[in-house]
């Protein structure tokens, strides 16, 4: 964390933030994931699309701006970590150092685009039980069985209400477990429901609906994670919207969703590249991008 030179707590400040660490590496990659490489205007690596760019973006930005003494607001600069798996010694273990924070703006692959709002993430975890038996014999609850109708509800389920910019709720299966033998009833079942949430339903609101829903035990991780958006009035969506950025809706979480003060996320790179084998950004994008912030930062202080 790093404050600009002449940072006035008077001031509004502007928090620059984004996140120095990623996924590990899958098997796929055809390049060292550990080592860049530019091959055609493109930089491979592991992080160079998220986040690199952005991280690199906001950090160019911020040093431009950094000595200026006629500054109309202040700047902090911020690389965090654990983004990647919303931990606690992240990003929210440093937000109540920051002093009081106007806005932020969050560094991640949009395109250059400008997020207004993102989908919150809520992991549930599942339990259904029956009862052990013989396979060979008609007899005990098989748990599995039990758990495909609930899985069909997740599947099938529509929450009426859909958000403007974010559109529905989205549920879906992405683990399951059961079963010891071939030839053993199963009595556990267990399996993991990932939910994207937008801001029409709270993460309690959306918990609850599920637990009326299904027989099973269900359980949420956390609920801390809810989505977030800033009004279209505010003065970073107009100051973005004056350069010609186009604005929308972000399906993936971010920091965001930690921070108590408005936010918006935009940054070179495309989010469809992210977490994939052969991850790579653009040289021409990562020069973009710093134009980008430092035209829109120039007309926010």
């Amino acid at each position: 964390m790093v404050r600009n030179h002449s940072f006035d707590p008077r001031k509004k400040t502007i928090l620059l933030n984004s996140h120095l660490d990623t996924v590990p590496a899958n098997e796929g990659w055809t390049h060292n994931p550990f080592e860049p490489v530019i091959l055609d205007g493109k930089l491979f690596g592991l992080g160079s699309n998220d986040a690199g760019g952005s991280l690199l973006g906001l950090l160019a930005t911020f040093l431009y701006f950094y000595d200026q003494t006629d500054l109309t607001g202040n700047l902090i600069f911020l690389a965090s970590a654990e983004e990647e798996i919303s931990g606690k010694k992240g990003v929210e273990s440093v937000l109540p150092d920051l002093g009081p924070v106007s806005f932020g703006i969050v560094g991640e692959p949009t395109r250059l685009r400008l997020a207004i709002a993102e989908k919150g993430l809520m992991v549930l975890d599942c339990k259904t039980t029956g009862l052990a038996g013989h396979a060979a014999r008609d007899e005990g609850i098989n748990a599995i069985y039990k758990a495909i109708e609930d899985i069909e509800w997740i599947r099938n389920y529509q929450f009426p209400e859909k958000s403007k910019l974010l559109g529905e709720v989205k549920m879906t299966v992405t683990r399951i477990q059961a079963g010891s033998r071939h030839n053993v009833i199963p009595e556990i079942c267990e399996f993991v429901v990932d939910v994207r949430s937008t801001e029409v339903y709270t993460h309690e609101q959306i918990l609850n609906r599920v637990k009326e829903n299904l027989s099973c035990e269900v359980n949420a991780r956390s609920t801390r994670l809810q989505s977030s958006s800033i009004d279209e009035s505010h003065v970073l969506v107009k100051a973005a919207r004056s350069l010609g950025l186009n604005t929308f809706g972000s399906g993936t979480l971010s920091d965001q969703a930690l921070m108590p003060f408005p936010t918006a996320k935009i940054g070179p790179g495309d989010s469809a590249r992210s977490h994939t084998a052969d991850e790579f950004i653009r040289i021409d994008e990562i020069k973009e991008g710093i134009e980008i912030y430092t035209e829109l930062i120039g007309k926010l202080i």
